[in-house]
């Protein structure tokens, strides 16, 4: 399988070292062979039909912080979308870039090319699925192609591919959860610490948990976008992040946090996804109880009517974590060929 990541910051990094470290095993388990043959950043592209070599890139990504730099088929100023008309040949697009829930560019306007053009496409991108979920699953649908988003919430948190499996058989009736990892550090660390919201912010950005520009995850929009990626997929429903109410963890002090803790409560970013509330706010939750998880751990209960609860938990961060969740939807996307 010929795949080209789009996206080569941390998360199409650590997409390109998994692929490296289990190349042997997915040969040997499932037949795969998957083979890189394009890679993009802003800087442009590394080329290179027969594939390229993975250690390299990485290396010269390191060294450089250009793909464009890897020797003899980089090129530099080269778009995406560039790319993927005509380039080169490819099986499955993994689009990575960063999240835009403005409108969903570049990531949108990628997946919708690579559709059209008959190419399976995964992604950890949520701003295209925030935005037009309706839209690109319909368009998969129409060109006949594969389209798997496990990435896109909860990084290695099973929950997407996990309801449409292995709950099937049941109607998901509501979930409930923390759907973000950077603000559940921070608010670990008030507790533990009994340290200010600025004081915590600033540790997990000096620690890299935290964007330099943190206003998604603390204010609660990325968990909302991940609230109606869950809707849409999950729910069947049919909603945008327009329909979110969203309120972030920013106005949250150490005071507020020690009461709670005094009573045998924590205060947790909470998603809410059902019929009749989808919701984003800091909220009450019991110790002891499935949500009180600590540092970057994220964590959701599934309501059904079959199988009563079911709460799955994992890693919300990490390049090789969310890359575990690329690397299974390609694996599933084989065996179906």
């Amino acid at each position: 399988m010929k795949v080209c990541i789009v996206g080569f910051g941390s998360v199409g990094q650590g997409v390109a070292r998994v692929m490296e470290m289990k190349k042997d095993e997915l040969q040997k388990e499932y037949g795969l062979d998957l083979e890189l043959v394009a890679a993009l950043d802003r800087s442009g592209a590394a080329i290179n039909p027969e594939g390229l070599d993975i250690k390299q890139l990485l290396v010269t990504k390191k060294l450089t912080g250009k793909v464009s730099e890897y020797p003899e088929y980089g090129e530099e100023g080269v778009s995406g979308l560039e790319v993927l008309m005509d380039k080169v040949e490819y099986h499955c697009l993994i689009e990575v870039t960063p999240t835009n829930i403005e409108d969903g560019e570049p990531a949108l306007s990628h997946i919708l090319k690579a559709m059209k053009d008959g190419k399976d496409v995964v992604t950890s991108n949520k701003g295209p699925l925030a935005l037009k979920f309706k839209e690109i699953a319909q368009a998969a649908r129409d060109n006949g192609v594969q389209f798997k988003y496990e990435a896109s919430v909860g990084g290695a948190m099973p929950i997407i591919n996990f309801a449409h499996e292995n709950l099937s058989a049941s109607k998901i009736e509501s979930i409930y959860g923390i759907l973000n990892g950077t603000t559940n550090y921070i608010l670990s660390r008030m507790v533990k610490e009994g340290s200010s919201y600025e004081q915590t912010l600033n540790e997990a950005q000096a620690m890299g948990i935290a964007e330099t520009d943190p206003t998604q995850d603390v204010e609660g929009e990325d968990a909302a976008c991940k609230v109606v990626i869950l809707a849409n997929s999950i729910l069947k429903m049919d909603v945008t992040y327009d329909d979110v109410e969203v309120t972030g963890i920013s106005q949250i002090t150490p005071e507020s946090i020690a009461l709670a803790k005094k009573e045998g409560y924590l205060i947790k970013l909470i998603g809410e996804v059902s019929p009749e509330s989808l919701e984003v706010s800091p909220r009450l939750v019991k110790e002891g109880s499935p949500f009180a998880v600590e540092g970057t751990l994220n964590v959701a209960t599934l309501k059904t009517d079959l199988a009563d609860d079911v709460t799955v938990v994992g890693k919300g961060a990490g390049s090789i974590e969310t890359a575990s969740a690329i690397l299974s939807d390609l694996i599933s996307i084989w065996k179906t060929k």
